[in-house]
């Protein structure tokens, strides 16, 4: 017999947190994510998402045991940018059991119709800038710092319980050995030539909150029509940029300017993943050790975030970024770059993609549904 609780009480939260360390703990590829981070973006008093949003967390439980969990959500900032009345599902993990799923699905649905949407996308953990989609190509692969790993079943579950896919989203593999520099370079002249008061600087951490506020207002003229943009508050970006300050290195995250004015940004984080695969997502007692040891040999980065203002799109300063961060941080010792996310749908960032010779490593899918 299948059951459904609310999770409302301190135990039940900490249930739905802890529920995917036992649900993976057989999968190789998946990588435990920091507990105090998951418990972060569920915290409703402390996460800037909340100010404009709420969630609602479900358990499932057969025969005594959590077989499962979702979460439904509501992003008013993203339906007053759309203008729409979409509501989001998110944090969704299940046993291979269609019945469970069937369940977890319509409790969300019920949750969010009650309050008006009249449709459902996701899964969003909880926001579009945070870990989106469901993985449904490449589980051979490790993820990649703020990506998701799921069971290779997931995409069947979601679609038997009447959910169908609304876009799919690439992440691109680069190795750098394998880059062409004598193209890149080309390609650099040509943008100079187009552009003589181009010039590319590393990401200043000495004054994080005015290049915050620079890479906020890029992002947000530059994604303002895309597919899923919600737009950035700089609160939002604050919070993030204290814990990637962290472990952000200034040789792959840059800032385009042009007659001294920033026209655009790239954000290349060192795949922390590959530290916490070898921890079970705690720092205390000894994860912190842990962390820092397998940290030196992190060799692997993830661009996380691009954006161009539109004025200079098209012009070859998307390929110039990935450019400065490769050729930089190879130098240093990286040895691979992903690229990601990028919508099936964007074309232009699909060709810079395979121009510098990367390739689709991991495909993920996000689902809709008709409340």
């Amino acid at each position: 017999m299948n059951g459904i609780t609310l999770a409302t009480t301190k135990q039940e939260r900490k249930q739905f947190i802890n529920f995917p360390y036992e649900h993976y703990s057989d999968e190789e590829k998946w990588v435990a994510p920091l507990k105090m981070e998951q418990k972060k973006l569920i915290d409703e008093e402390n996460n800037p998402f909340y100010d404009e949003g709420n969630i609602a967390l479900f358990l499932a439980e057969q025969d005594g045991e959590i077989c499962g969990r979702i979460a439904a959500i509501q992003d008013r900032r993203y339906n007053k940018h759309h203008d729409n009345n979409t509501g989001f599902f998110g944090f969704f993990e299940c046993i291979d059991d269609q019945s469970v799923a069937n369940l977890l699905i319509k409790v969300a649905s019920d949750w969010l119709c009650e309050r008006g949407h009249t449709d459902i996308l996701g899964p969003s953990n909880p926001s579009m800038m945070d870990e989106v989609g469901i993985l449904v190509d490449g589980f051979e692969y490790y993820p990649s710092i703020m990506m998701p790993y799921h069971k290779p079943y997931y995409d069947r579950l979601l679609k038997n319980a009447g959910l169908t896919k609304e876009v799919d989203m690439y992440a691109f593999r680069a190795y750098h050995s394998k880059i062409d520099l004598h193209r890149m370079y080309r390609a650099e002249e040509i943008v100079r030539r187009r552009l003589p008061k181009f010039n590319i600087r590393e990401v200043d951490l000495k004054n994080i909150e005015e290049e915050v506020e620079i890479i906020r207002h890029i992002f947000n003229k530059a994604w303002s029509d895309n597919w899923g943009f919600i737009p950035l508050k700089n609160e939002e970006l604050l919070d993030l940029a204290k814990d990637l300050k962290l472990i952000l290195d200034p040789k792959g995250a840059h800032i385009v300017e042009i007659d001294d004015e920033p026209v655009a940004f790239s954000i290349a984080l060192p795949d922390l993943n590959q530290a916490l695969r070898h921890m079970d997502g705690t720092l205390f007692p000894t994860g912190i050790f842990k962390l820092l040891w397998h940290r030196r040999n992190i060799d692997r980065l993830r661009t996380a975030l691009m954006g161009v203002l539109p004025k200079y799109q098209g012009k070859g300063i998307d390929a110039m970024l990935h450019k400065e961060a490769l050729i930089n941080t190879r130098e240093v010792g990286y040895r691979s770059s992903e690229l990601s996310w990028v919508l099936e749908t964007n074309t232009p960032m699909i060709q810079v993609a395979k121009k510098i010779g990367a390739n689709i490593e991991k495909t993920y899918r996000m689902y809709a549904k008709t409340l």
